[in-house]
């Protein structure tokens, strides 16, 4: 398998298991949210721990710890990503799949909004229609929802931020997930000690299969995110971008087909608006991709000599 299949397959990979979250979350109930994402530190925690152990990249980690501004912005990054791991449990588990959904079609433009407040970057005219439209599709979502789409909101721009402090640190997906998870285990440790001492907590009064399902939220959160990096590092960020879709796609039919959530006609419309924002963006992006592609190759056969 050549380098660039091998991505497609693992970007492929990477998406539909986060595509099917929505069927394994509720699979650990009667946990809540707070328990499941403490436990999904902890065990993440211990099982990237061990794979760096097996294909021995301690090296990195310590690097990372010897430098302050590393490890301050993986503390932010840390508590972004346990923040969307929180609403996006809590979506899932009160039967707003459809929501979480929506939060991940719309993630690419915030994505690139926080580009243009933080580092001042321009965007070009379709990347800024894509954006107006966007904004009409999040005022028809609120109109329909009687609020505004505060779970989608929620888990776009926390994973946007997310997504901007990974930006300021260069460090591979392992190592960086294990000093996240370690920057954040001791209030993870602490939430589920106060579970338990209250009585609340589940992980040792719900049956071994459940303690075990808790514990293999570790390998559900890694497993996705190194096929990820796999992915990242053999195919355009243009391909990545495309495959990205699946997941949402994914989450929606999970809600509407398999959990029967309502889909009301302006609802409907509201996604409507948001996927002609996703094409529009989309086909700008790939337009542009392949006039530098372009410009590359005329370039390198000039200087050729």
């Amino acid at each position: 398998m050549d380098e660039r299949r091998l991505g497609v397959v693992s970007g492929l990979g990477a998406y539909a298991l986060w595509g099917i979250f929505p069927l394994y979350f509720p699979l650990l109930e009667p946990a809540g949210g707070l328990e499941i994402v403490a436990h999904r530190v902890l065990w993440s925690l211990l099982f990237v721990g061990l794979l760096l152990t097996v294909v021995r990249r301690w090296g990195h980690v310590r690097a990372a710890v010897t430098s302050p501004r590393t490890l301050v912005v993986l503390a932010g990054a840390a508590v972004l990503i346990a923040t969307n791991w929180l609403i996006y449990v809590y979506g899932v588990n009160s039967g707003q799949v459809v929501e979480t959904s929506l939060g991940y079609f719309i993630n690419p433009l915030v994505s690139v909004l926080l580009g243009v407040v933080v580092f001042a970057e321009r965007l070009r005219p379709l990347q800024w229609v894509a954006v107006g439209i966007a904004a009409v599709a999040v005022v028809v979502l609120t109109v329909d929802y009687g609020r505004p789409p505060w779970i989608a909101l929620g888990l776009a721009l926390s994973f946007g931020l997310y997504g901007l402090m990974k930006k300021l640190v260069r460090i591979e997906a392992a190592p960086g997930l294990f000093l996240e998870t370690a920057l954040v285990a001791i209030p993870a440790g602490a939430v589920l000690a106060v579970l338990h001492a209250g009585g609340t907590g589940t992980f040792a009064n719900a049956g071994t299969g459940h303690a075990l399902l808790l514990a293999s939220a570790g390998v559900a959160t890694a497993v996705p995110l190194l096929l990820f990096a796999a992915a990242a590092r053999r195919i355009p960020l243009s391909t990545v971008g495309l495959l990205q879709y699946l997941t949402p796609l994914m989450q929606l039919a999970i809600g509407v087909f398999v959990y029967d959530e309502p889909m009301p006609p302006a609802r409907l419309a509201g996604f409507v608006i948001v996927w002609v924002a996703l094409a529009v963006f989309t086909a700008d992006t790939w337009r542009h991709a392949r006039a530098g592609a372009r410009r590359a190759a005329r370039d390198a056969v000039v200087a050729t000599p």
